[in-house]
């Protein structure tokens, strides 16, 4: 219970923190009044306008992308498995620069193609995976080929229309200065709707961690469990997608470092990787503001530059653990 208070406690102080801190023109002060009403109307515009959606977008990111991770990494018993890996966010990434050609300016439809791109990637994963009953190496590697695939798709769109490039590239870089109240009322619904649905499923993990063929002969439907579990961490995926851009590590990073504290059943740890993410990405979010003041970074860029040396530590770290030498 310890670890659930203090998780929290430090996601309450990342918020307020993201909600006080910032640019100069409004101080704390001057929040807290906004807050009760009694704020300019510059201020209410850069409080209910600019910084709460920034916080949701950031709270329900990182939600969503931890627990994609998690979800991932259990069911393929890969602790490096994250939504990248699988190719899941690369297709969000190729629809979401379909949609700039076809639907330009228009940020509900990048929302609804992100949803599609991470969609019909999982099902374009499952499908070539089916013929081995969807086990997971031969789902690892069809993610692997159909994230090759996406990435020539989208070179080959900017080769042809070169104009979309500045829209991708802020896109692959991440972040969420531009997230708007359309694109999180979007995306919140099914980022609330299938945490719920991992939340209420997370048993069958139990059972399935035990082995496929324990999980079988338990009644838990591997085959039909594990799809879900994709597509439920897909969608996550997209719908996070959708408002931060492909931010990555996360999904890497957090559900292994949850998994370091928490050894229970998984429906504790969707909880811890639920409140972790959230206030990690919005710490991430808050000093990418301020540490290059009165620019900012890229929260996408601060999350590359700290996710690289993790999965170094990881893999030195599995190595040793597994006393393998030169």
């Amino acid at each position: 219970m310890r670890r659930y208070v203090t998780a929290g406690i430090v996601l309450i102080l990342a918020a307020a923190a993201a909600l006080l801190c910032g640019n100069s023109a409004i101080g704390a002060g001057d929040v807290l009044r906004t807050l009760a009403g009694n704020g300019t109307r510059a201020q209410q515009v850069i409080v209910f306008q600019v910084r709460l959606p920034r916080i949701a977008a950031a709270l329900l990111s990182g939600a969503a992308l931890s627990v994609s991770g998690y979800l991932l990494q259990n069911n393929l018993n890969n602790a490096v498995a994250s939504p990248g890996l699988l190719g899941i966010n690369n297709g969000a990434g190729l629809f979401v620069l379909i949609s700039a050609l076809v639907f330009p300016y228009q940020a509900g439809m990048k929302c609804v193609m992100a949803f599609a791109g991470a969609l019909a990637v999982t099902l374009l994963v499952s499908l070539l995976s089916s013929g081995t009953g969807l086990s997971k190496t031969s789902v690892i590697l069809s993610g692997v080929a159909v994230s090759a695939v996406c990435v020539a798709a989208a070179d080959v769109i900017i080769s042809v229309r070169p104009e979309t490039v500045a829209d991708k590239t802020a896109f692959q870089l991440g972040g969420f200065g531009d997230v708007s109240l359309t694109t999180v009322s979007i995306a919140a619904p099914v980022i609330v709707t299938m945490l719920a649905l991992a939340f209420v499923l997370a048993g069958g993990m139990d059972l399935m961690a035990l082995g496929d063929e324990v999980a079988q002969g338990l009644g838990v439907h591997v085959r039909m469990y594990r799809l879900i579990y994709l597509l439920c961490a897909s969608l996550l995926a997209g719908a996070a997608v959708s408002m931060s851009g492909m931010i990555g590590f996360v999904g890497l990073m957090v559900p292994n470092l949850v998994r370091m504290v928490h050894r229970g059943k998984s429906r504790g740890g969707i909880a811890l990787c639920m409140m972790v993410g959230s206030a990690f990405l919005l710490l991430c979010d808050t000093l990418a503001r301020a540490i290059v003041f009165p620019y900012e970074l890229p929260c996408g860029l601060l999350l590359s530059a700290l996710g690289a040396p993790f999965l170094i530590w990881m893999l030195v770290r599995k190595r040793k653990r597994l006393g393998v030498n030169d």
